[in-house]
């Protein structure tokens, strides 16, 4: 199919409430004037009744959305490999998409809000507008839509789902349960953007990479080393070789994860490198302004760039540096102790009901806690000087999943040191996981159901007071008013920075913590673990295919600071488990360096040694993406370079010419 013959479809909504008031002059009607300002900008506009809310549904053509890329002066890949600034006369010569289309779903959806937050008042004077018997004025260069979300008119504008590709991924991924880990990353990608593909392709690798955790787990359980005592001595040699095992596992996961998120951005055409516009913004200037500039005046900037750059660094890192030790100390002085008071009182309490009292106000409270943690988080946030909303995102994770951190396994940490067994501590671990995975699911998949069922009770509730009548079934027929009653697709915590996505990782980082750092003391934890992530990948995906609005899409190559969570957590399950093997060595408590507890610190020291040099060994991006790179690379340096030497080649061909035109003149006066 040629690019050109792409159909356009509905992909934006915008609500607003109801009209009591019947207008008589339409044209001063503030809805219908966005309506036909949508359509002045190229939109196609359709107005749909609701039971409780009106609602306008925008789609685009490919030239609409052509010329907005344009104006946003969006970078795409061309034929021949390069990056270069879209323009609409020249679209034949940029990719597509793996899916044919020119634009992807996040080029888009910036193409959709430059449209429609673009709309200004461009005459001479303030027009005066009307709604439901209220007027006011909209200003010159004042945004229509801006304007209309203040006096409460717009309620939301929010993505829509396409009916078409939301059912073709329906069936091909969401109910496809008999693929295990295989799923459409590519659709994934067209559809839902950047970042929520990357997340359920890490989620797949790494749930194929338990196989073998899981299945050398299975064995040692069914061998069941831990509970016949003359097995003793073939105990302390299996489980550190499982534990050596684990850990080089993980090394190798984290390393080969970064060649196959290479591969996959490779494919997709992103490129995750700074932007050249981030320059200028730090030093407080545009591409417009520099490119338009005199020569002394870009002199001057070059004099000072050194220093602003150098200023803005060390500012922004100072600034991280104090919020991240404010974290850090809260977290020890409050956190820490009350979890080992927690932990200690549940140990010495002897009544079960004391005990359920105790957990539950333990839950309330640490729910409580999180939620303050969280937002204290985001108001730290907001001071701090970070280069873009990713990058806030990263800080939010950091912050916050230390207080999850201290809550998940501070108490675990309890139980081993004080009972040193790990019969007991496989009890424990076999709770929470058996029982946090389950009510989390559980939790997960009914929430969202729930809020939407709830709102549309109100409504009907609503309704039927209006009408003063209980009798008669309220319908919602519309498709688009269905969707903006789901709950939005957003975090728990700090949901102005961060969207749903913090919660499906933040679940995988805990699990892979909890079964890495226990990893010798219950084999059969990797076991658990895989069955859960292959049932969280389809509830997953449908969650997102059915029970959420369309999440907006998110430009991040990478799954950013939980790739480093990942890491650091697979250096602390080095720590763990030496610790909880040199508790299996020496039972009596001797702690006396003899041959198997020496051992045991050698492994340490050589598995971190390990960990740090893994990376020289694999490098982080496969060789044909790295030979992609460099020869797109060398051909815009050709190409600039040509470029570069025509210009000046032209400029020295003009100057000489009016050298000569001038020596030609002064020739003629003085002849004269």
């Amino acid at each position: 199919m040629d690019v050109l013959e792409e159909q356009p479809t509905f992909e934006i909504g915008v609500v607003v409430p109801k009209r009591t008031v019947k207008v008589e002059d339409e044209s001063s009607d503030c809805v219908e004037v966005l309506v036909n300002e949508f359509k002045k900008v190229g939109l196609i506009a359709e107005r749909v009744l609701g039971v409780a809310d009106e609602f306008i549904k925008l789609a685009a053509s490919l030239e609409t959305l052509g010329m907005a890329a344009a104006e946003l002066q969006i970078t795409k890949q061309t034929r021949i490999g390069m990056e270069l600034q879209f323009h609409w006369e020249e679209v034949k010569a940029f990719e597509r998409q793996p899916d044919g289309s020119l634009f992807s779903w996040c080029e888009r959806f910036y193409c959709y809000q430059h449209l429609i937050r673009g709309i200004k008042n461009k005459r001479q004077t303030a027009i005066t507008l009307k709604y439901d018997g209220k007027e006011f004025k909209w200003e010159v260069g004042e945004c229509l839509l801006q304007k209309l979300e203040t006096e409460g008119i717009v309620k939301r504008v929010f993505p829509l789902h396409d009916e078409t590709k939301r059912k073709k991924l329906l069936y091909s991924w969401a109910l496809h349960w008999w693929d295990f880990t295989n799923q459409p990353i590519d659709e994934i990608y067209s559809y839902f953007g950047t970042k929520i593909a990357v997340y359920f392709a890490f989620l797949g690798m790494y749930t194929r990479w338990l196989l073998f955790p899981a299945a050398f787990g299975l064995t040692l359980q069914i061998i069941n080393f831990g509970y016949v005592l003359e097995f003793r001595s073939l105990r302390l040699l299996v489980l550190p070789i499982f534990f050596v095992s684990i850990i080089l596992w993980a090394i190798m996961f984290s390393q080969f994860w970064k060649r196959k998120n290479s591969a996959l951005l490779a494919r997709w055409q992103i490129s995750y490198s700074m932007e050249a516009d981030v320059g200028y913004k730090l030093l407080g200037m545009d591409r417009s302004s520099v490119q338009s500039a005199e020569k002394p005046v870009r002199k001057a900037h070059i004099k000072i760039e050194k220093e602003v750059f150098q200023r803005n660094e060390w500012f922004g890192r100072l600034l991280r540096f104090r919020n991240d030790a404010l974290v850090i100390l809260s977290i020890i002085c409050l956190q820490l102790p009350f979890e080992l008071a927690y932990a200690h009182t549940y140990e010495v309490m002897e009544s079960d009901i004391i005990k359920f009292g105790l957990t539950a106000i333990y839950l309330f409270a640490i729910q409580y806690l999180t939620q303050v943690g969280g937002k204290i988080s985001v108001k730290l946030i907001k001071h701090e000087d970070n280069e873009n909303k990713e990058k806030r995102a990263d800080s939010l994770v950091y912050k916050v999943f230390g207080l999850y951190f201290m809550q998940s396994y501070i108490g675990v940490f309890y139980h081993a040191l004080l009972h040193r067994s790990f019969l007991t501590l496989r009890q424990v671990l076999i709770l929470r996981l058996l029982v946090s995975e389950v009510l989390q699911n559980l939790w997960e998949n009914s929430l969202p159901y729930l809020k939407y069922s709830y709102k549309k009770y109100r409504i009907r509730s609503k309704k039927r007071q209006e009408k003063k009548s209980s009798s008669g079934k309220i319908q919602f027929s519309s498709r688009v008013e269905k969707e903006y009653l789901k709950p939005s697709y957003s975090a728990s915590i700090g949901e102005e920075i961060e969207d749903g996505l913090f919660d499906d990782l933040l679940e995988l980082a805990l699990q892979f913590g909890m079964i890495m750092m226990f990893a010798s003391a219950f084999p059969l934890a990797f076991a658990f673990a895989i069955l859960n992530n292959i049932t969280e990948i389809r509830t997953d995906a449908l969650k997102l295919l059915t029970m959420f609005k369309r999440p907006q899409p998110r430009a991040a190559a990478t799954i950013g600071a939980w790739l480093n969570i990942f890491q650091f957590l697979t250096v602390m399950s080095i720590c763990t488990n030496c610790a909880l093997l040199a508790w299996l060595y020496d039972e009596e408590g001797r702690w006396k360096i003899e041959p198997g507890l020496a051992a045991i610190l050698v492994m340490e020291h050589i598995l971190l040694m390990i960990k740090f040099g893994f990376s020289r060994f694999v490098p982080e991006e496969p060789a044909w993406v790295r030979a992609n790179r460099m020869k797109n690379a060398t051909q815009a340096q050709d190409v600039c370079s040509k470029r570069i030497l025509r210009s000046i080649s032209a400029e020295k061909e003009s100057r000489e010419e009016k050298e000569h035109v001038v020596e030609k003149e002064f020739g003629m006066k003085k002849e004269e």
